[in-house]
C-alpha cells in the first residue's frame, strides 16, 4: 500500500515567507503537496470549498489581512467539517499572550518562524513526522510551544 502524500496548507501574507517555507519543504524530499493562501478570507474560502481536499496540517500565520489567524482559528474550530483539522500556528510572534490565546482557541502547536533555512527544515521535518491525531488527545501547555 502506497503511503499517503501529506497535504499541507500554508496561510501567510508574506510572499518571502511563503517561498522560504516552500523551498525548505521541497528540500526535505518528503512526499508532500503544498497549497498556499495569502490572507484569512482566502483561507476560509479554500477550506469551505468542498472540492478542495482538506490538508493534513495547516500552518497558520497570525498577522494577516482581512481575517487574522485567531479569527481563522475560531472559524475552523466552530466548523463541523474543519474542527478536527491539525492547526500549527506559524508566527514571528513570541508574545506569551499570543501563545496563550492560540492554546486556548485550540491550535495544536505554536511554532515561531525560524529565520534560518536549516532550522526551518528541521522544524518542518519534526512537525510533519508527528502523528497529530494521536497527540491531540494529550495537549498540554508544556509541549504546545514547539522548539528544536
Amino acid at each position: 500500500m502506497k503511503p499517503v502524500k501529506a497535504k499541507i496548507l500554508l496561510a501567510d501574507d508574506d510572499e518571502d515567507d511563503r517561498l522560504f517555507f516552500k523551498d525548505a519543504l521541497e528540500s526535505l524530499k518528503m512526499d508532500t503537496e503544498v497549497d498556499m493562501v495569502h490572507d484569512g478570507e482566502k483561507l476560509l474560502e479554500y477550506l469551505e470549498d468542498d472540492s478542495n481536499e482538506l490538508p493534513h496540517i495547516l500552518f497558520l500565520d497570525l498577522n494577516m489581512p482581512c481575517k487574522n489567524g485567531f479569527e481563522c482559528l475560531d472559524a475552523i474550530r466552530q466548523s463541523t467539517r474543519l474542527k478536527d483539522m491539525t492547526v500549527a500556528i506559524y508566527s514571528t510572534s513570541g508574545d506569551d499572550r499570543d501563545i496563550e490565546t492560540a492554546f486556548v482557541k485550540g491550535a495544536n502547536v505554536y511554532i515561531r518562524k525560524p529565520s534560518d533555512f536549516d532550522m526551518l527544515k528541521k522544524t518542518l521535518s519534526e512537525v510533519l513526522n508527528v502523528d497529530w491525531q494521536f497527540r491531540t488527545g494529550g495537549l498540554n501547555k508544556d509541549t504546545f510551544l514547539f522548539s528544536i
